[in-house]
């Protein structure tokens, strides 16, 4: 089967930017205050390419009832807030009130603070306080690699038929084809347990560090 790579130079990464993905002011600010203030950690926030397809994404599934698991300072959260429909509410599961701290700022700066519901606690925990009953119509997994397979088998079977599971950072830079460390190594094992994963349909997108969606039967 033929394939077409593309190296996504710094140049053609603006230029994808530039082209449908521009970040607003907020969002901007929102990026420069994680760098500025969490230098070590700001790599875990979403690509603004991410952000902007996070909304599109939400609004094109006409999402009311969404959950993040991992918050960090808020970008991703502030995107699919940014998309649910009229009424819709986001329930964010984070272990920080650090890095949410942050987050809450900028969500009442975009005026979507009244949309949000942020848990703090472990979410293998927290996600058990959520309804049992298959209402939910997106969700965004982003936390701790390892945990992976947890938040999964917790949000599946919440979520409605026809909603969707986005998983990020499902490429690890590509080292899931050479696992290095144990988050490597607990994402290629987690993309090989939902590929026949018999409740959903599953698709894996090269956006940023790797996106797979997952359709709920």
């Amino acid at each position: 089967m033929s394939t077409k790579p593309l190296p996504l130079t710094p140049e053609l990464h603006a230029y994808l930017v530039a082209h449908g993905s521009t970040p607003d002011e907020i969002v901007r600010e929102l990026a420069e205050e994680t760098l500025a203030a969490l230098p070590a950690q700001a790599d875990m926030q979403v690509a603004p390419e991410q952000a902007a397809f996070l909304t599109f994404l939400t609004r094109l599934l006409g999402v009311r009832q969404a959950v993040e698991v991992g918050t960090f300072t808020g970008l991703s959260s502030l995107a699919i807030a940014r998309g649910l429909a009229e009424g819709g509410r986001l329930t964010c599961f984070d272990i920080s009130e650090e890095y949410t701290g942050i987050a809450r700022r900028y969500w009442t700066r975009a005026g979507v603070q009244d949309r949000i519901d942020l848990r703090i606690g472990p979410a293998a925990e927290t996600l058990r306080q959520l309804p049992q009953e298959r209402y939910l119509d997106f969700a965004f997994i982003d936390a701790d690699k390892v945990g992976y397979p947890v938040y999964w088998d917790e949000l599946v079977p919440r979520m409605r038929p026809g909603a969707v599971v986005a998983v990020d950072n499902t490429l690890r830079g590509g080292r899931v084809l050479a696992p290095q460390n144990a988050d490597d190594r607990a994402i290629a094992a987690f993309n090989d347990e939902i590929l026949s994963d018999v409740r959903v349909d599953v698709v894996m997108l090269p956006i940023a560090d790797g996106v797979t969606l997952a359709r709920v039967r």
